[in-house]
C-alpha cells in the first residue's frame, strides 16, 4: 500500500546516529507494510531528523535547515507512529 505523504531522513555527513534512525524508519515502515520511498538528504540539518509530511517527528514542527548539529533528542518509535498516523489521517480544515 502506498502512502500519500513524503518521508525523509535528514542527516549531516558522518552522523553517528544515522544507522539507528535509518533502521528504526525502515523496520517500522516494513512492519506496517507501507510502501513509501524514504528520501535521504545530507546537509546542514539537525541530525538525524525523520520528516513525515513536512514535519519533524520529534517536535511536530517544520524542521529547521541551515543548522548542522547532532541531535540529543533522537526519534523514537512512538513518535514515528504518531507522525505516520497524523499524516495518514490529516485533520479536516476548519
Amino acid at each position: 500500500m502506498g502512502a500519500p505523504f513524503a518521508v525523509e531522513l535528514w542527516l549531516v555527513p558522518h552522523c553517528p546516529h544515522a544507522d539507528a534512525a535509518r533502521r528504526l524508519l525502515t523496520e517500522y515502515l516494513d512492519a506496517l507494510r507501507l510502501d513509501v520511498p524514504v528520501v535521504e538528504r545530507v546537509g546542514d540539518f539537525l541530525s538525524p531528523t525523520i520528516v513525515v509530511a513536512g514535519r519533524d517527528v520529534v517536535t511536530g514542527d517544520v524542521p529547521p535547515s541551515g543548522v548542522a548539529a547532532c541531535r540529543l533528542d533522537l526519534p523514537t518509535r512512538p513518535q514515528l507512529d504518531q507522525a505516520l498516523r497524523r499524516a495518514s489521517h490529516p485533520a479536516a480544515p476548519e
